[in-house]
C-alpha cells in the first residue's frame, strides 16, 4: 500500500550574518544553509497494517507524513501510496487519504461541525446515502450525536479531535496518517481516540501510519514501530522487539520497606537507586539479577510491599536515540 525508498527532503534557508553591515552585505550576497529533516528513509507498509511512527521533535515524522500527503515535494526518493506518486497531486489520490494533524484543524470555528461536514461531502461528491451511512456510522463509534449543532469553538478539546476524525474520515479513505491526535487530549477522551482507531483499522482494514509522544498511543494500537531520529530510519520492525532488544537487559524493582527506610551501605551498591517521598524505593537492575536480587532485598528487612516490572517503552525509545 506505502512504498518508500530514499525520501529525502532538504530545507535550505537564509543565514543572516550578524550585526548592520552584516545585513547590508547580505543584500548583495546571501548565504544560506542546507538541513536534512528527513535522509534517505526508506519503508514499506502493507493493506491494512496499523504502524507507530517515533521520533523525538524534530526528527522528520511530520515532514515525512506531508511529502506523503503531497503538502511538500521530496528533494530526492520517491514515494507511491496505492500507486500513486503523493508529489504530483492527483485528485484521485486526494480522495484515497486523509491527513489529521492534532495541532490543526479543517473545521470551521464559527460554525457547527455539521456544517463543516455537509461542506466536505459536496467538496468529495459524496451521494446522499454515502454521506449519510457513513456519518451516521462514525457518529455512533465516538458518541457524539448531541454535539453535531454545536459550535465548534464550544466543544471540548476531544470532542473536538473526535469531529476531526469524521471530517477526515467522511469519504472512507484507504490511507490515514495521523500526526498526534490524541496531543493535549484527558486520559478519557485519550482512550476514546484509540478504542475509535483500533475497531475502524478492525472493520475497514484502513491503513494508518501514526505518530504520537503517548507511549499508551503506540502499545495499544500499534504491534509494528519505525523510528527515526535526526531524519534517519533507526529501527523498523516489531514493537514487542524493539522492547526486547535493549528494554529487556533491564528490571525495574520498586519495595517499599516496613520501617520507611534500608542502610545506607546496603543501598550504595546499586547505582541505579531511587527513593521517592513515600519512602519508595526502585532499583534498576540486569534482568539476570532479579531473583538474587530481591532475595538480597526479602532478607535485608521487613517489606511491606515489592513489585518487577519491564522498564517502560519510553525509556527503551529513549535508550535508543541517546545510543545513536
Amino acid at each position: 500500500m506505502i512504498e518508500v525508498r530514499n525520501l529525502t527532503r532538504v530545507f535550505r534557508t537564509y543565514k543572516k550574518r550578524p550585526g548592520f553591515w552584516g545585513g547590508i552585505r547580505g543584500l548583495i550576497k546571501r548565504d544560506f544553509e542546507e538541513t536534512a529533516a528527513a535522509k534517505d528513509i526508506s519503508f514499506d507498509i502493507a493493506e491494512g497494517e496499523f504502524v507507530g511512527f517515533l521520533g523525538p521533535n524534530g526528527a522528520g515524522k511530520t515532514t515525512t507524513l506531508k511529502m506523503l500527503s503531497g503538502l511538500i515535494y521530496p528533494t530526492s526518493g520517491s514515494a507511491r501510496v496505492a500507486g500513486y506518486d503523493p508529489s504530483k497531486r492527483e485528485n484521485a489520490y486526494r480522495r484515497l487519504f486523509a491527513l489529521v494533524l492534532g495541532q490543526k484543524n479543517q473545521l470551521w470555528w464559527d460554525l457547527p461541525a455539521i456544517e463543516s461536514f455537509s461542506l466536505l461531502r459536496h467538496i468529495y461528491g459524496l451521494s446522499a446515502d454515502q454521506y449519510k451511512s457513513t456519518l451516521d456510522e462514525l457518529v455512533t463509534l465516538l458518541g457524539v450525536s448531541e454535539k453535531l449543532n454545536v459550535m465548534v469553538r464550544e466543544l471540548s478539546l476531544g470532542e473536538r479531535m473526535k469531529m476531526e476524525l469524521i471530517a477526515a474520515l467522511l469519504h472512507r479513505p484507504r490511507v490515514l496518517f495521523l500526526d498526534e491526535p490524541t496531543i493535549g487530549l484527558d486520559v478519557v477522551s485519550q482512550k476514546a481516540v484509540r478504542q475509535f482507531l483500533r475497531e475502524y483499522n478492525r472493520k475497514h482494514r484502513v491503513t494508518i501510519l501514526l505518530t504520537s509522544h503517548y507511549m499508551a498511543d503506540i502499545k495499544e494500537l500499534c504491534e509494528r514501530v519505525i523510528v527515526i531520529h535526526k531524519g534517519t530510519k533507526i529501527y523498523d520492525g516489531q514493537l514487542a522487539r524493539l522492547e526486547t532488544t535493549s528494554g529487556s537487559r533491564k528490571k525495574i524493582i520498586r519495595f517499599l520497606p516496613q520501617n520507611g527506610s534500608f542502610p545506607e551501605g546496603w543501598k550504595s551498591r546499586y547505582s541505579e537507586v531511587e527513593r521517592n517521598s513515600e519512602g519508595q524505593y526502585t532499583l534498576r537492575i540486569a534482568s539476570d539479577q532479579v531473583v538474587s536480587v530481591s532475595q538480597e532485598v526479602l532478607a535485608a528487612g521487613p517489606v511491606a510491599d515489592i513489585t518487577i516490572e519491564d522498564v517502560p517503552l519510553e525509556d527503551v525509545i529513549a535508550e535508543l536515540f541517546t545510543s545513536r
